[in-house]
C-alpha cells in the first residue's frame, strides 16, 4: 500500500503518495487543475523499476489552498525541500504540463536533488501565452481524448478550487525559455503527436534550448498522453531513466 503524508515549507503544504522502493526514484509533478490521481496508470508501470514519489501540489488535489498561489519558482523550492529531507538520492523528475515548468525550476534551481528529468508536454509555448489562448488549446486537445481523460480532469478541476484563475495567472507569467541553458542535468522532452497544447515546435525548442535535451513523439496520443494510456511514455521514461549518468 502507498504511504500518504503531508509535507510543508516556507508557508505552503503538499500532499506526498510513496510506493515501491529501491531505485530510480521517480517524482510525478502534474500540470495545472490536476492531482496526483491522474498519475495512477503511469505509476502502475513505474513500479516494478523504483519507487514512485507523486505529489498534490498546493491547492491541488488533496493539498490545503496556500494564502496565495504560488509561482513555479517557489513551487519548485517547495518540492525540492522535500526531496531534499526525505529523499535519499538524486530522483527522476517527470513533470506533466505545468507540472514541466516546475521540474524544469527545480533542475534549475536545486540540480544537487535531480539526477534526470523529463518534460511532458511542456507549458507555456511564448506564442499563446494567454489564458484564452491556453484554454482553447486545451479544449481542443480534450475533444479527441477519451470519456475517461475527461471525466478525470473534470473532477480535479472542480478539486482545484475557486483560485483556479490566479494559479492559471502563475502558470503563464513563467518563462521556462530564459532558464532553459541553465538546468545541466540529462532532460528528455516527451509530446503527444496529436498535442494542441504542446506544439512540435515549441517542444523542438525547449529540447534544442536545454544542455542535454532530447525530444520524442508518442504517435497518437494528445497532451494528456500520461491519463489515457501511460505504457508508452512509461516505457521512455523507464528506458532513459535506465541511460545511467
Amino acid at each position: 500500500m502507498p504511504a500518504v503524508e503531508r509535507f510543508a515549507h516556507a508557508g505552503a503544504t503538499m500532499v506526498v503518495e510513496r510506493e515501491g522502493h529501491g531505485r530510480p526514484v521517480y517524482v510525478l509533478v502534474h500540470g495545472i487543475g490536476m492531482g496526483r490521481s491522474v498519475f495512477a496508470d503511469l505509476t502502475g508501470h513505474l513500479l516494478p523499476d523504483g519507487e514512485v514519489v507523486a505529489v498534490d501540489l498546493p491547492g491541488y488535489g488533496e493539498a490545503p489552498e496556500p494564502a496565495r498561489a504560488l509561482t513555479m519558482e517557489r513551487t519548485a523550492d517547495l518540492v525540492a525541500a522535500y526531496l531534499r529531507s526525505h529523499v535519499e538520492r538524486p530522483a527522476v523528475l517527470v513533470g506533466h504540463s505545468m507540472g514541466a515548468q516546475v521540474v524544469l525550476e527545480i533542475a534549475v534551481r536545486h540540480p544537487s536533488v535531480v539526477d534526470r528529468f523529463v518534460l511532458v508536454g511542456p507549458t507555456v509555448d511564448p506564442s499563446a501565452r494567454t489564458a484564452p489562448r491556453q484554454v482553447w488549446r486545451l479544449l481542443r486537445d480534450l475533444a479527441i481524448e477519451s470519456p475517461r481523460v475527461i471525466v478525470r480532469g473534470a473532477r480535479e478541476y472542480v478539486r482545484a478550487g475557486p483560485r483556479l484563475r490566479a494559479k492559471f495567472h502563475a502558470m503563464l507569467v513563467h518563462r521556462p525559455e530564459d532558464v532553459l541553458s541553465r538546468a545541466p542535468a540529462p532532460a528528455l522532452v516527451i509530446r503527444g503527436e496529436h498535442d494542441l497544447v504542446a506544439p512540435q515546435a515549441w517542444c523542438r525548442r525547449v529540447a534544442e534550448g536545454l544542455p542535454d535535451g532530447r525530444l520524442v513523439e508518442i504517435a497518437g496520443h494528445g497532451h494528456e498522453t500520461m491519463i489515457r494510456d501511460a505504457a508508452p511514455a512509461a516505457r521512455l521514461i523507464s528506458a532513459f531513466a535506465a541511460d545511467g549518468p
